[in-house]
């Protein structure tokens, strides 16, 4: 019997899949027809699905064309297929299969909520396409070769240079190119150095609960350092090792890292041939002032500087970098791997063109603008509905905490999700080894802060009020 698949690619059809062994015995147009049928039956060629030309689908299967074009004249007939002058040989619309095929079964997904205010969800739709494409086309057309074959892992060279460029400019980071390894995001960077450094970190007593999680995948114990509003309680640190920290804008508690904690976190990384790892997930993006440039800055060998444009452009890129002190480079890059797997290169490149043309510039001036529009809009909102609850923090970022009277943040979280509102409380950020130590101002020694994380860059603009407004009916009374 003919071959069970069949690839009727003379220029006109398309390929497709018959198991024709299967269909029993009997003359080949009559296992052909049964075939078509069962194909037609168990929902494998849907209904309006084209047909190969007899003459490609003879040709594959070694059959006569007779014998095809009788076995289509004849499912014709019974209703099984339709054929038109000029739209080919078609599977019939009213041929719905008996027996469909069967799904894995998959949980229930509950129902999505009416609005969003979660954090670090920047809005889709104010993705820069048109600029971007542009972009896409001029790094493809000026692509060399190598391009496309096995990458490096430090990255595309043309990107890095870029970033090496724009970021002394921006952040008033001190590297060249030859110091940046190119990565998936913070996420990967994390792994990466985790791997690499190893041992004990300390970390912020406020942080994303999955870098804590996915620090301890890779084998590293961390310890929480306190936050107050002037930032990380950096003389809490004791001994080498390594600091976690997201000076620009304290996450997600908002306080920046004041100047002389600055100088000490360095002062204490010299001194003890420690490591900050300065997570500047949204430097870029303050309000009420101009940008403070990054810690490494103070010191390129002792300071890794962590970006990506998960934040700036779109966490679906998956484009993150290192600044890496001269020493670690090589190391990371044997982590990663000798050949690039995480970035894709036509990406890498055009991003190296979009932030070479000033495009990524232009967006993030007008995102700016926009956060800044969105922030101004809740402190109004709450002034006038709910002037109980402080804002908290400076003017920076994606997102903004509101600030609770104690023991209310879990029935807020609750009546908001009511609301049809999604809204974190700020004690899923908080370290679950906090207060285990000696007391410390902020927040260090006690139970914790209660408030809200509200992302106000999440929402899509036409449905901004309605979050607002959910919001505030959320909140507790004064």
């Amino acid at each position: 019997m003919a071959r069970p698949w069949v690839n009727s690619a003379e220029g006109l059809g398309s390929d497709l899949h018959l198991e024709l062994e299967k269909a029993g015995a009997g003359s080949r147009r009559a296992v052909l027809m049964r075939a078509l049928r069962e194909a037609v039956r168990g929902g494998r060629l849907a209904p309006g699905t084209r047909l190969p030309p007899y003459r490609s689908l003879a040709a594959d299967l070694g059959l006569a064309r007779n014998t095809v074009a009788d076995a289509y004249a004849e499912l014709v007939a019974e209703g099984w297929l339709t054929a038109r002058q000029g739209s080919g040989t078609r599977v019939a619309q009213r041929a719905e299969p008996v027996e469909p095929v069967r799904r894995a079964r998959t949980p229930a997904r509950t129902a999505r909520p009416a609005y969003d205010l979660v954090q670090g969800r920047p809005d889709p739709s104010v993705f820069p396409r048109g600029a971007w494409l542009a972009s896409a086309r001029r790094a493809l057309t000026a692509a060399p070769h190598d391009a496309f074959g096995p990458g490096d892992p430090q990255g595309r060279a043309e990107l890095r240079q870029a970033l090496a460029e724009y970021l002394a400019r921006v952040r008033g980071v001190r590297a060249d190119a030859g110091r940046i390894v190119l990565c998936s995001g913070a996420a990967h960077a994390l792994r990466l150095l985790a791997e690499v450094v190893g041992g004990t970190w300390a970390v912020e007593e406020y942080g994303l609960p999955f870098h804590r999680a996915l620090l301890a995948d890779e084998g590293v114990r961390t310890v929480p350092v306190g936050v107050d509003e002037g930032g990380a309680r950096v003389d809490e640190l004791a001994g080498p090792g390594a600091v976690l920290l997201t000076p620009a804008h304290q996450f997600p508690t908002g306080g920046p890292l004041r100047p002389e904690r600055r100088a000490a976190v360095v002062d204490w990384a010299r001194a003890t041939g420690g490591l900050v790892l300065e997570d500047d997930y949204d430097g870029e993006f303050r309000y009420d002032r101009q940008p403070v440039g990054a810690v490494q800055g103070l010191d390129p060998d002792h300071v890794v500087l962590i970006g990506s444009v998960s934040k700036s452009l779109s966490p679906t890129l998956r484009i993150g970098w290192m600044v890496l002190p001269e020493r670690l480079v090589d190391d990371v890059a044997a982590a990663k791997g000798e050949r690039e797997q995480w970035s894709s290169a036509t990406e890498q490149l055009t991003l190296a063109d979009f932030v070479a043309s000033g495009a990524y510039d232009r967006h993030v001036r007008r995102m700016r603008q926009r956060h800044r529009r969105r922030r101004d809009r809740l402190v109004a909102v709450l002034a006038e509905r709910a002037p109980h609850v402080r804002v908290t923090g400076i003017a920076a970022g994606l997102h903004a905490v509101l600030e609770l009277p104690p023991g209310t943040e879990r029935a807020v979280v609750k009546a908001a999700a009511w609301q049809g509102l999604a809204v974190e409380g700020l004690s899923g950020y908080r370290h679950p080894g906090s207060g285990c130590g000696a007391g410390a101002e902020g927040g260090s020694g006690g139970g914790g802060r209660d408030g809200l994380v509200v992302g106000y860059s999440t929402p899509p603009e036409h449905l901004y009020a309605g979050a607002l407004d959910a919001l505030c009916r959320a909140l507790p009374p004064a």
